[in-house]
């Protein structure tokens, strides 16, 4: 069994919705002091919070608020004592507890592809929001430390792959996954839509460019097999198109005011759908 800690770090990294549950005031006699915590999931339970009555309905109150889809926090006082009415089992410690129960959201991914003057303003924007941001280019230079310093202090969580094969990563990045393709080479960025349409767990595949760019990239997919069914999957051009401007700050501010709506679904707990 993993501490809670543990446990909230593992489903972070699965992007596994959960519940912590913290001992927040003790009156009397309990079994855990306040601070106490643990980290219940649909099917797993980490740490404890003092066991009994007082934990069997915290884990089912938590689980009640998966199967719901519940975001905000709640608090629950239970009577530890012979009086004190009880689910599951008696506890006579004689004092009460009470419980926050706060839901841990699931928090977005986004891969972005090629870290040019647009790309680098785009992971600028996101990086303010808490998500797992991968960024990726098959240019040592572009994602050198010095670089990317603009980001240190970004409350995302960034993960840097200078990757000569750059489609390799897509195998790595987590279900779920926002997928945007803006590489410095247009053979990269056919490569990357192939592998990406062949893989099963993105939410989204965007791609930049024109139309007659994504035209020619049609005819190369459809001849690699791919059906008109998978192709809709790819969004090109991407941003919102009421944002205008060709430079990198304006285009980077256009796609992630196209994207950051989708992450309230992540953060819920949803699955999204590819499309």
């Amino acid at each position: 069994m993993a501490t809670w800690l543990q446990a909230v770090n593992r489903l972070r990294a699965s992007r596994t919705p959960g519940v912590l549950v913290t001992v927040v005031t003790v009156r009397g006699h309990a079994p855990r002091d306040t601070g106490a915590k643990m980290v219940v999931t649909a099917d797993a339970v980490h740490d404890s919070v003092g066991g009994g009555n007082l934990e069997e309905t915290a884990i089912q109150r938590a689980r009640e608020m998966l199967a719901d889809g519940v975001t905000d926090p709640e608090q629950v006082t239970l009577g530890l004592s012979d009086k004190a009415p009880n689910r599951h089992g008696m506890q006579c410690c004689g004092g009460e507890v009470t419980l926050l129960l706060e839901p841990l959201a699931v928090v977005p991914a986004v891969a972005i592809f090629g870290m040019g003057h647009v790309g680098l303003e785009l992971a600028r924007i996101l990086a303010r929001h808490d998500l797992e941001l991968y960024l990726v280019d098959s240019r040592a230079d572009q994602v050198s430390p010095q670089r990317l310093a603009v980001l240190e202090d970004s409350p995302a969580h960034v993960h840097v792959h200078h990757a000569p094969v750059p489609e390799l990563v897509l195998g790595q990045v987590p279900t779920g996954t926002h997928v945007l393709v803006m590489t410095h080479d247009h053979g990269e960025d056919a490569a990357l839509c192939d592998v990406a349409l062949r893989c099963s767990h993105l939410a989204s595949i965007g791609l930049i460019g024109s139309s007659a760019k994504w035209g020619r990239f049609r005819k190369k997919l459809a001849a690699e097999g791919h059906s008109e069914e998978a192709l809709a999957r790819i969004t090109t051009p991407i941003g919102v198109p009421s944002i205008s401007g060709k430079d990198p700050a304006t285009i980077a501010l256009s796609v992630a005011a196209a994207l950051v709506p989708s992450f309230d679904e992540a953060r819920h707990g949803i699955r999204q759908e590819t499309r």
